[in-house]
């Protein structure tokens, strides 16, 4: 007699099932365990996009040193249109579901940063072309990192985003040092040890401007949407701009008014959209208007022809005898 058992995580679930809600509440942190990665599995997705970090932030650094930054900003914010493209082919939830509204905020969103963007050009003739490459790789490489992590890791409890970011930065480490002798004796670019004052500023942009920024950012992906995620990139443009204004008393022209609104609009619209997984406006909207033309379209009569007009029947005597025949 062979005697089969269960596996662990299916037992869990299997018991949890059969659980009223406040048991079932009291044993949520054993439901958080179920299908949790592992050390090795970790390990095994920070090796690969460890890679693909790295060459979406050397895409935008590259960016900034070929052109100007309000340039940078306006093709980067093409990573909201490549993020809901491939979140469509490569779905990890309902919310990843491509319509015609969250491509209107998508739109909205670029539009909103070009104006905010054209309010800062110092000069607008003079954008590089390389400058341009290397920002459309950066979005597209960002698109390809939070899509592709979302669809390996569908939930937050599942993966250790401290242990992730660990794994990240040690596997930078270990593998592209050799890139400084590269750089350096290609002629590239110099290696030199950084001053104190530098090491300073590393050490605090590393600290808040990667850690605390990418697992903020990370985290709320995975709680909300990977196109959610990347449109709250594009708030970081107006946001900054407005603390030069309140602390540095910087003056901006109308477009940047006139930018920022559908920038937070957008933000917001997606939101919504990813909250009602099935609901899509602009179509439903499309479609009403499509229907009210037809019908109006079809309650037009046709011009009748002369024929058509023609009597049959004589209204009137068409002769004289018939005239006195009738008086």
């Amino acid at each position: 007699m062979e005697v089969r058992q269960l596996p662990s995580t299916q037992a869990l679930e299997a018991k949890l099932s059969r659980m009223s809600y406040p048991a079932a509440k009291d044993h949520e942190a054993m439901l958080r365990t179920v299908g949790k990665l592992t050390i090795t599995d970790v390990a095994k997705i920070s090796f690969f996009f460890c890679f693909v970090w790295f060459l979406a932030n050397l895409s935008y650094q590259e960016a900034l040193s070929n052109t100007q930054v309000a340039i940078v900003n306006i093709l980067s914010s093409t990573s909201g249109l490549f993020t809901l493209i491939l979140a469509a082919i490569f779905p990890s939830n309902s919310s990843d579901r491509f319509t015609l509204s969250k491509l209107l905020a998508v739109s909205l969103s670029m539009g909103g940063v070009a104006l905010v963007s054209f309010s800062s050009m110092d000069n607008p003739d003079e954008n590089g072309v390389a400058g341009s490459l290397w920002s459309l790789a950066g979005a597209v490489l960002y698109a390809v990192y939070i899509v592709m992590i979302k669809r390996r890791v569908d939930r937050e409890d599942k993966l250790d985003i401290p242990m992730f970011f660990g794994f990240v930065g040690l596997f930078n480490l270990l593998l592209l040092w050799p890139g400084f002798l590269l750089l350096h004796y290609t002629g590239f670019e110099a290696f030199e040890l950084p001053s104190q004052l530098v090491w300073t500023y590393i050490l605090i942009n590393g600290l808040i401007g990667t850690v605390l920024s990418e697992f903020l950012w990370l985290w709320g992906c995975f709680l909300t949407s990977s196109l959610i995620g990347t449109l709250a990139l594009s708030l970081t443009i107006p946001l900054s701009i407005m603390a030069d204004i309140f602390m540095q008393k910087a003056r901006f022209s109308w477009l940047f008014f006139a930018g920022a609104v559908p920038v937070f609009l957008s933000f917001f619209i997606a939101t919504i959209l990813c909250h009602y997984n099935n609901w899509d406006p602009v179509l439903v909207g499309l479609r009403r208007v499509y229907v009210f033309v037809c019908r109006k379209h079809r309650s037009q009569r046709l011009p009748e022809d002369g024929e058509q007009c023609e009597s049959l029947i004589p209204l009137h005597p068409v002769c004289p005898k018939e005239a006195s025949f009738c008086s």
